[in-house]
């Protein structure tokens, strides 16, 4: 039987980008309005910066205080809640890790694990480097928290994380988030509206 379906849309992101928290607060509507599935691909952002010799944003001498301004008007115009966290940036390899475990169980599971983990850090300020801050969310879950804490500490979830992270790097990836539709790389939140338009023309 042959079938025009598409391949998801891929997004990746790391939890400790605001611009990737923005969009995760929009990119599953936008696709479902096109009919359209979401691959959520979490990795380690630094690792990315270094591959592109790129320095971390807000330590940029003008353009970091303007960034930090710029997170918080994005929020306010997307209508998205939003708090600049007390520490910043920070490491998010165990809410990484656990997501793609979760995602090998419970795709669902893991989707609301990740929308937990952005509004902890985004919204609440918690410390998402820390593991027992993101084993708190996990029995908030109802997520098993000794397997949580089990499997993110093996070989193979390990290993997911640094095949992702250079998955996307391979990708082009450079900065958060990077949205991947059909082939056709996006860069940031902002880019939403051009993704709309792509997916309702086919490209232009």
């Amino acid at each position: 039987m042959m079938t025009d379906a598409k391949e998801p849309i891929e997004f990746w992101f790391d939890f400790s980008s605001p611009y990737s928290y923005l969009a995760s607060e929009l990119i599953d509507d936008l696709a479902a309005k096109h009919g359209r599935k979401v691959k959520w691909r979490p990795m380690m952002l630094g690792a990315a910066f270094k591959a592109s010799n790129m320095p971390l944003l807000i330590t940029i001498p003008l353009k970091g205080e303007y960034s930090k301004r710029d997170f918080d008007r994005s929020a306010r115009f997307l209508g998205i809640p939003y708090t600049f966290p007390p520490k910043f940036p920070l490491a998010t390899l165990a809410a990484a890790r656990g997501y793609y475990w979760l995602h090998g169980q419970d795709c669902a599971k893991a989707r609301e694990f990740a929308h937990a983990v952005f509004r902890a850090y985004w919204v609440d300020g918690r410390d998402i480097s820390e593991l027992p801050v993101v084993l708190e969310i996990v029995g908030q879950l109802g997520i098993d928290r000794d397997a949580f804490a089990a499997a993110i500490a093996t070989p193979e979830i390990k290993d997911r994380v640094r095949q992702e992270t250079d998955a996307a790097i391979a990708k082009g990836m450079f900065g958060a988030p990077y949205i991947v539709v059909d082939g056709e790389p996006f860069w940031g939140v902002d880019r939403l509206p051009q993704i709309d338009k792509w997916l309702a023309t086919g490209g232009f």
